[in-house]
């Protein structure tokens, strides 16, 4: 069923019982009690961007890479932002390896460097300078990505 709402020069259309889709998750997490210097390590180590900042100094930044986006929070609680992971899932992630590798090696977590899990997804780890574990990844078999 389709209703129509005319303004002035604009018709909108909107479409009742459409199915909805969840998007992407942009989650809070901890910084450290320095969020410039997290800022920096995204910027620089990581290659997002920082899109937004409140408070000076800084005690929130939004950083953006492409579809992925993380709210960085001024948190000094180091048993929180050591017990934070996400994933985030890469296209073509041994190429982004290979970027991250370029930049400085050492940035790879020791015990996360990019393998295919027994659960079938290429990943790889890294924490950031607060100790929160990013994870990226992707499936292993290209086939996997439609299921």
């Amino acid at each position: 069923m389709l209703t129509y709402f005319r303004t002035s020069t604009l018709t909108l259309i909107m479409t009742l019982n459409q199915e909805y889709t969840l998007g992407n998750i942009s989650p809070l997490i901890p910084a450290g009690d320095d969020v410039e210097k997290a800022i920096t390590f995204y910027e620089q180590s990581l290659g997002f961007t920082k899109i937004h900042q409140e408070g000076n100094p800084i005690n929130m930044a939004i950083v953006k890479r492409d579809a992925a986006e993380i709210f960085l929070v001024k948190n000094d609680n180091y048993q929180l932002a050591e017990s934070t992971a996400l994933r985030i899932y890469v296209n073509n992630l041994e190429q982004y390896y290979t970027e991250l590798e370029a930049k400085s090696g050492e940035i790879i977590h020791p015990n996360g460097k990019l393998e295919t899990k027994p659960w079938g997804m290429k990943e790889f780890a890294v924490l950031d300078p607060a100790g929160v574990c990013l994870t990226f990844y992707e499936p292993a078999n290209i086939e996997d990505i439609s299921n």
